[in-house]
């Protein structure tokens, strides 16, 4: 079973605690969404928002912040 996390693990990765249950739940949906759960396929053990909240400790997530894009899409212009 993986260590719990604490807040405090999630400084370096992300700038608020909002910003990570967002990321986090976002990214757990799109792993949920890609695992097969089909007769006779072996699903992982390790829960999809587990695999998210590794994924963003690991810096594997980008996600952007209002401001940014907002530059992003009037650069489009």
């Amino acid at each position: 079973m993986p260590a719990p996390y604490s807040v405090d693990d999630f400084k370096e990765s992300i700038d608020s605690l909002y910003r990570l249950v967002i990321v986090a739940a976002r990214r757990a949906n799109q792993i949920s969404k890609n695992e097969s759960h089909g007769f006779g396929t072996v699903t992982s053990s390790i829960k999809p928002t587990m695999t998210a909240l590794e994924e963003i400790i690991d810096g594997k997530v980008d996600y952007y912040k209002g401001e940014e894009e907002e530059e992003n899409l009037s650069g489009l212009e």
